[in-house]
Order: structure tokens, then C-alpha cells, then sequence
């Protein structure tokens, strides 16, 4: 069982940072801290002197793709949020209605055969659930290149706690870096989001690495609260021998991202070790998994039925994650990816 926690809808933030008043950047959120279970508060670039030299952090390079289109269902129109390319050039997709305020909510009645229209003039087909958990995601073939689509009619997916649409670059890291086969998130990796130029080049002169992983998110649905479906993963060679040698040396290696965490975990074997990887992920991260390479993490504030709390779980301990959220809620951090961070470090 997760921590419980019941998170007013104040609480959410609608806008980036950056936009909330002037000479304001992506790095001026809050970033709560949590050793064990004593909490600090800080300003995220207080970052550098938080963390050691030694300390690495493994960051997702995944960009953000501009995967919400619009289309027609007969004459009802939806929106097709594309999640994950498989290996048979299908795609996962969500179908999702019109909220009537600029965003969207879950549509219910997919069935194998639907035939969507999308903008540009492509047509979509269901073919089969995703998965037997339930119909959500549905497999899906496209009548023309997909991420051509997506360059030319895509905007960046986004839930009803935001206040209005934002460019695609709202929604990339400071980490994204294009990938050889065009793909990439249909949701930002963003716990990367408040890091800046600026502050990357601080920490790098006070010691802290930097590991690169890749992994494509798939769309989360602010609604459905599943456990993560399986995503496309890359842990290159340098980055696996960098992982093990701070290990050795003593040194604390940070997931930057739930994503992040995810992707170096899959890539080690059940001595610890993490070797260079690429392919699919299925892994989910419990408490009765634990982990085996991370030793902190560093993300955003989570739903309180979200699956990434398992995650935080198995860092931290129930008892540290129940402590931080409470301090969180007492201390009117923001949620959501525009919002506040948490820092998990070791007690």
C-alpha cells in the first residue's frame, strides 16, 4: 500500500515557472529534502551545495514529442495522444474527447475496428488493447509516417490542471537530445526540467557527474494511475562504466526521474552491476523489488495513486515518503511537471 494523501487542486501548477513573474527561470522552484525522514526546504538552486563531489546523476535524454493530434470519429471530434512506437510500426495510442476548456478527458467505448480521421488527412485504426489490464492504450495502425504527423499537426499533450497550451520547448530538458529514429516522450521527463545551463555548469565544477540514459515515456493519462507500461530503454557503455566506478569509489549515484531510475535498474543484473542495455522495459520498482544501483532520487511531487510512489517507497521507506508529502502539502509545494521537486537522499 502507498502513501495516502489528498492533494488540493491549488496545489497544481498551471504554468511554468519562468512565466510566474519576471527574471524568473526554469530553476527558481522550490525543492523539498529528504534525508530519511527529516525534511528541509529549499530553493532548487541550492542544489549544488546539497549534493557532494563524487555524486552522480543519471539524466534522461529523451526529447519531448508533440504527440497530442486532433482527429474526427465520425463527426465526434477526439484527440489521439500517441504514446509508444512498437516494433511493427504500430503504435500505442490514447483516444481521448474534447473537455470544452482547451483540454481533454479519458473517452470510454474504443473497440477493435475504430476508424479515426486525423488532421493533415491520415487515417488511424484500432487493432487490439495494449494490454489486458484494461483498453485504454490500444494498438493502432496510421496510414502515413507517424512522427511526420506529429512535426506537422502535433502539440505537446497536456491535462486539465494547466492553465493553456504551451510550445513544444516548454516541454524539453536541458538534457534532450534528438534521437537517430526521430523517437521520443509522449509525456516530459520532467524531473529534468528546473535544471539550467547555468546550474549544470555549477554542479559539474563542484564535482558532480552526470550519466546519460535514454527512455521514450509512454502517456501516463493524469486519470488512469497504472503501473507504467513497457517503454523503449538505452543505457550506453560509457555511462554504465561510469555508474559502477562512482559506486566503487563511494560515491551516491542520484536518479534524476522516476524515467531515469527505471531505465538504469533495468539495466542491471541481480549482482548490482549495471551493463550497457537497449530495448524494452517492462520493470516496475516496488518496495519488494527495491533497487539495486540508486541510492537517491531526485523528482517531482507525485498524484497520490501514482505508481511512481512505489518507486519513491523503495528508496526511501514508506515512513520517509509519508513524511516528506506531508511537509510538501504542509508547505504548499506545487505539483505536476511545472512544479516543485523533492530530493530523496539516503537517512
Amino acid at each position: 500500500m502507498t502513501v495516502v494523501v489528498e492533494v488540493p487542486e491549488e496545489l497544481s501548477a498551471r504554468v511554468p515557472v519562468e512565466q510566474r513573474g519576471p527574471g524568473l527561470d526554469r530553476d527558481a522552484v522550490r525543492l523539498l529534502v529528504s534525508r530519511g525522514t527529516e525534511v528541509s526546504h529549499h530553493a532548487f538552486v541550492e542544489l549544488p551545495r546539497l549534493l557532494r563531489a563524487g555524486d552522480l546523476l543519471v539524466v534522461n535524454t529523451s526529447p519531448t514529442l508533440a504527440a497530442a493530434v486532433d482527429g474526427w470519429l465520425g463527426g465526434a471530434g477526439v484527440v489521439v495522444h500517441f504514446s509508444t512506437r512498437g516494433d511493427d510500426g504500430r503504435w500505442a495510442v490514447e483516444l481521448r474527447e474534447p473537455d470544452g476548456r482547451g483540454t481533454t478527458r479519458a473517452r470510454a467505448g474504443a473497440s477493435a475496428g475504430t476508424g479515426v480521421r486525423l488532421a493533415g488527412g491520415a487515417r488511424l485504426v484500432l487493432e487490439e488493447p495494449l494490454s489486458a489490464r484494461g483498453d485504454r492504450l490500444w494498438w493502432a495502425r496510421v496510414s502515413r509516417d507517424v512522427l511526420g504527423v506529429l512535426r506537422e499537426h502535433g502539440r505537446a499533450v497536456r491535462y486539465a490542471y494547466t492553465e493553456r497550451d504551451q510550445p513544444l520547448s516548454a516541454y524539453q530538458t536541458v538534457f534532450a537530445l534528438p534521437s537517430p529514429d526521430g523517437l521520443g516522450s509522449a509525456e516530459m521527463p520532467s524531473a529534468g526540467r528546473p535544471f539550467t545551463a547555468r546550474l549544470v555548469t555549477e554542479l559539474v565544477s563542484r564535482g558532480v557527474g552526470f550519466a546519460p540514459v535514454t527512455l521514450h515515456t509512454g502517456v501516463a493519462s493524469a486519470e488512469a494511475h497504472e503501473p507504467p507500461y513497457p517503454e523503449r530503454y538505452v543505457v550506453p557503455e560509457a555511462s554504465a562504466r561510469l555508474i559502477g566506478a562512482v559506486r566503487a569509489g563511494g560515491g551516491r549515484v542520484i536518479g534524476v526521474g522516476t524515467t531515469a531510475v527505471r531505465a538504469v535498474e533495468s539495466a542491471a543484473g541481480a549482482d548490482g552491476v549495471v551493463r550497457a542495455r537497449a530495448g524494452w522495459t517492462d520493470l516496475v520498482v516496488t518496495p519488494q523489488r527495491g533497487v539495486r544501483v540508486v541510492d537517491g532520487l531526485l523528482t517531482g511531487l507525485h498524484e497520490p495513486a501514482a505508481s511512481h510512489l512505489l518507486m519513491l517507497e523503495a528508496v526511501a521507506g514508506r515512513e520517509a515518503v509519508g513524511r516528506g508529502y506531508g511537509e510538501a502539502l504542509r508547505g504548499r509545494y506545487l505539483w505536476h511537471e511545472f512544479g516543485d521537486a523533492h530530493l530523496v537522499l539516503p537517512g
